[in-house]
């Protein structure tokens, strides 16, 4: 009953949609017909590397075919996107459809975008303007990042076991509409983020989001914190993850804030974005490791470094002989925590002593490199003599200081009694009649009478019937280890899931290609290939399906050593889902021809390994 009544609403919503989008084109002037083509660029300076957006704006009717568009083995070009528009200005009405594509320079240098040609059902011809685009080397003052990375360290030399804390900042540029998206993507990033050869990790966090600005433009800046420390002396390097992102950026020459937006999500119903894929890493940080001074080294300093302070307490003072007495230590301050230690040089005569018991520190930042330690030890005088409890000292190197330094407490007053002696319980004998007076002990039978015989069965441990029974439970015990460690297997291993999930996906894909072939359905066609791909691409290379473009073939297959005949595979199958948007096929035939360069080049990208 609720899915029929879902249902009606969606209907009744959907009617009362369209009734309200035809009266708003009836309300609108007549729509000028005429024809009006151009192409611009949403810059014309990049770093190699970078793409740019060509967009292409048809005004008045769709054109029938585009031609000029030739291809610079130093440029990528990538289909984008399609949308229609209607613009209402001083009552003049136009509309249209605007068309993307993504142009990524390889090399530094000039190039020119030239004149295309737009043909229209009516057989009337307009040309764009040749465009001019400008390539620099990444990291040019030139151009705006629209997003990087990078590290910023409070020091760049560190002793050895040193506690240090490395920020990783993230800056997306105002402009960036899905910023606050990414940014929480960032805030997820946990162990993994930061790799540091030559350090131990302690801890990653991260701060809150601010606004900065850069040059001339403002930033939103995500801020992850790692506490590290040197386990090694040298130069260390500290490198970043790496990682492909998507970033939306509003057409030029839209509002940054669409009208229609009426709740401020910075996003509106008719906002138009392009989508801009990026790899996002830091360049690596460098820090020298100091060892620690081999002069002067104290004879209990076990490797704690950092800044403390040290306080001893006792249970209680005033006891017996032998009676135990619990002595706390606590150390505060910052450094290693976790790794604190008490020496084990403790020779205190006149006392026995108990390993000691340590505590969970506890910590009073974020990061867990302040706050304090506890250590118990529990301790027991064996003499009366003795007066007070032994000084308990703690060694450690401060890098502040760069020395080592010893902390001691000035012992604690003891008062020891002797302990009670306690007498042992005499056992009262008795005399035999007939003896010497000397006490005997007589045993006391238990049992005066054996009593009543009877044949002891064989025991079941004897019967063939009984161990064939007791290994039916390790059995079924064993077949549920089994099972359960297949299904585990399958759990924590996403990429054989992934795996299965694509080659079942590719199946059905490659059915569904000859239906759209036999159809004539064309722009569904090229887009279901270009789907088969991405799936396969992404299974291979452990990335997302909608992150897989032409960038690929360069950036991860080509350096693995991905053999030349499924290198071009790919780059045919990708120009010709390109292309299509462009000058459709028209025939079933032609679609169909198709097909196994697709099955082809699933299979060879099946057999190599990712």
């Amino acid at each position: 009953m609720f899915s029929v009544w879902q249902q009606r609403v969606k209907r009744k919503t959907a009617a009362g949609l369209a009734v309200l989008v035809l009266a708003w084109y009836a309300m609108l002037p007549c729509a000028v017909r005429a024809n009006n083509f151009t192409a611009t660029l949403d810059r014309d300076m990049v770093n190699v590397g970078e793409p740019v957006t060509l967009t292409l704006t048809f005004e008045g009717d769709d054109p029938k075919s585009i031609s000029g568009l030739t291809q610079d083995p130093n440029l990528r070009m990538v289909q984008g996107g399609a949308s229609h528009f209607i613009n209402s200005i001083n009552g003049e009405t136009t509309q249209g459809i605007t068309k993307t594509l993504e142009i990524t320079p390889l090399k530094p240098g000039e190039y020119t975008i030239p004149a295309l040609t737009a043909e229209y059902p009516d057989g009337s011809v307009l040309k764009s303007k040749p465009l001019k685009l400008v390539a620099v080397k990444a990291g040019n003052s030139a151009t705006n990042q629209l997003a990087f990375m990078k590290f910023v360290l409070p020091k760049t030399q560190a002793y050895v076991g040193e506690v240090v804390e490395a920020q990783l900042q993230l800056y997306l540029r105002d402009s960036v509409a899905n910023a606050g998206e990414i940014l929480q993507g960032f805030d997820q990033l946990n162990n993994g983020a930061v790799s540091a050869d030559g350090f131990t990790v302690l801890k990653i966090g991260h701060l809150q989001h601010r606004r900065e600005q850069v040059g001339n433009a403002i930033y939103n800046v995500g801020t992850l914190v790692a506490s590290l420390a040197p386990v090694k002396s040298g130069q260390l390097t500290i490198n970043s993850f790496s990682a492909p992102v998507t970033l939306s950026i509003p057409r030029s020459g839209q509002r940054q804030r669409d009208p229609f937006d009426n709740f401020g999500m910075g996003f509106g119903m008719f906002q138009m974005v392009d989508q801009r894929q990026v790899t996002l890493s830091a360049d690596p940080a460098q820090m020298t490791a100091v060892p620690l001074p081999t002069e002067n080294v104290p004879a209990d300093f076990n490797g704690a470094v950092g800044s403390y302070q040290m306080a001893v307490s006792a249970g209680q003072t005033n006891v017996s002989a032998g009676d135990p007495i619990t002595l706390k230590i606590q150390i505060t301050g910052r450094g290693a925590l976790d790794s604190l230690s008490l020496p084990e040089q403790w020779n205190w005569p006149n006392f026995k002593l108990y390993p000691a018991t340590t505590k969970q520190a506890e910590t009073t930042d974020p990061m867990g490199i302040e706050g304090t330690k506890t250590f118990e030890r529990v301790i027991e005088p064996q003499s009366a003599n003795v007066k007070e409890i032994p000084p308990v000292s703690f060694t450690f190197f401060d890098p502040a200081q760069k020395t080592y330094r010893t902390l001691r407490d000035p012992g604690i007053p003891l008062e020891v009694r002797p302990s009670a002696t306690v007498a042992l319980p005499a056992v009262a004998a008795v005399a035999r009649p007939g003896t010497d007076n000397a006490p005997s002990l007589d045993i006391v039978p238990v049992k005066q009478r054996i009593g009543t015989l009877a044949q002891i069965s064989p025991p079941l441990l004897t019967q063939t019937w009984f161990i064939a029974l007791q290994g039916a439970p390790l059995l079924a015990w064993l077949s549920l280890v089994a099972w359960r460690r297949r299904v585990d297997s399958l759990a924590n291993n996403p990429r054989l899931r992934r795996k299965r999930l694509v080659e079942a996906l590719i199946r059905k894909g490659l059915v569904d290609l000859h239906r759209l072939a036999s159809e004539n359905r064309s722009e569904e066609f090229f887009a279901a290939v270009s789907h088969l791909l991405q799936e396969q691409l992404g299974e291979k290379l452990d990335l997302p399906a909608s992150a897989i473009t032409e960038s690929v073939i360069e950036e991860r297959l080509i350096p693995s050593g991905t053999p030349e005949a499924v290198v071009t595979g790919l780059r045919d199958l990708f120009q010709i889902c390109n292309l299509a948007r462009y000058a459709p096929v028209k025939t079933s035939q032609e679609l169909a021809s198709v097909i196994p360069k697709v099955e082809a080049v699933l299979e060879e990208l099946r057999e190599v390994k990712g």
